[in-house]
């Protein structure tokens, strides 16, 4: 029943993030630099600083939390994640939300789960380690599946067709970007291991397991703000959209909804955590969370991809072939309970 518990907990935090661009779209005359820094400031500042004081003890401090170690290598990992945050933005810049956050997410998936397995000496071909694989490649298969359907997408629209779902859509330079988004995001998976010493000291200062980890998040998050707040900075300067931020008829509504969409990415981390303290039981399952963590933001982009007719216009045959990959995802969540 636990089990059970922790996977639908994190489930609702996947729901969250792969509903948090939606908002964005609400977002109104700023150019892309200007919003993503805005609705970066609550999703990897605001609301993870707000969460990890859930983590501190009693006549404690996250200053003190920090300083049991691994607080640096948080941050560096941290920032490494941020360029797989920036290129992860872009990649549905060009893709849109349903193929963009699959690829990105699917390659994600697979090195944040095997490489802190391989880091702390895991044999990924015999016992625990061996399902943790098979899972992992299970997931990336369904990730495969909807990648095809995407590329049988692009052949059956036409040109007007695309640009209608996705305004800047670009398959090969998307994909190309995907690609690289996904192997540096697996850099916040690397970051939450880092930080395991200042778990223990929060679990050892009687902080619950619920909340344990949400200050070691906070480190992850913002080594990423610093990368894209320099980059977004950067590119209002090349742009010249600086201006957007003088626009003050639309801040209370950019505002709102950039506020909307950082508090809903934050939940995925939030409830991933929460989950998680209800998977103890199960040392498969608790190395596998990032993964179904993954797995379950491609099931819930591409179904927010249909609503928001970025399939519009293809074939039955992609549309099956669509479901089929989101069934295999499926099939992944469950597959390492079987044993």
């Amino acid at each position: 029943m636990e089990i059970l518990i922790g996977l639908l907990i994190i489930a609702i935090g996947s729901f969250c993030q792969s509903s948090s661009y939606v908002p964005i779209k609400k977002v109104k005359e700023w150019s892309w630099e200007s919003f993503w820094l805005i609705q970066g400031v609550f999703a990897w500042l605001v609301f993870p600083f707000l969460g990890s004081l859930l983590g501190v003890p009693q006549e404690s401090s996250l200053f003190d939390l920090w300083g049991a170690g691994g607080a640096g290598m948080s941050i560096f990992y941290g920032i490494l994640w941020g360029v797989g945050g920036l290129t992860f933005g872009l990649s549905m810049r060009y893709l849109g939300v349903a193929l963009g956050q699959s690829i990105s997410l699917g390659t994600c998936a697979g090195f944040g789960t095997l490489l802190p397995a391989l880091f702390a000496g895991t044999n990924l071909f015999e016992g625990n380690g061996l399902i943790l694989l098979l899972g992992v490649c299970i997931t990336l298969a369904g990730i495969a599946i909807i990648g095809y359907a995407g590329s049988l997408r692009a052949q059956n629209m036409s040109e007007e067709e695309k640009r209608a779902a996705v305004k800047d859509f670009a398959l090969t330079k998307g994909l190309l970007v995907a690609l690289l988004a996904g192997v540096m995001s697996a850099c916040f998976a690397l970051g939450l291991d880092a930080g395991t010493p200042i778990k223990e000291a929060a679990l050892a200062g009687g902080v619950e397991g619920l909340y344990a980890g949400l200050p070691v998040i906070f480190l992850v998050t913002l080594g990423g703000f610093l990368t894209n707040a320099a980059y977004c900075l950067q590119q209002n300067v090349a742009n010249k959209s600086m201006g957007d931020y003088a626009k003050g008829k639309v801040w209370g509504n950019n505002l709102v909804f950039c506020a909307l969409a950082g508090v809903l990415w934050y939940m995925q981390f939030f409830g991933l955590e929460m989950g998680k303290s209800f998977l103890t039981e199960s040392p498969v399952l608790l190395a596998f969370s990032w993964c179904i963590l993954m797995a379950l933001n491609v099931t819930f982009s591409n179904v927010w991809g249909i609503i928001l007719k970025e399939w519009k216009g293809v074939s039955n045959k992609t549309i099956t072939v669509l479901i089929a990959g989101l069934i295999v995802l499926i099939f992944s969540l469950v597959f390492p309970n079987l044993f």
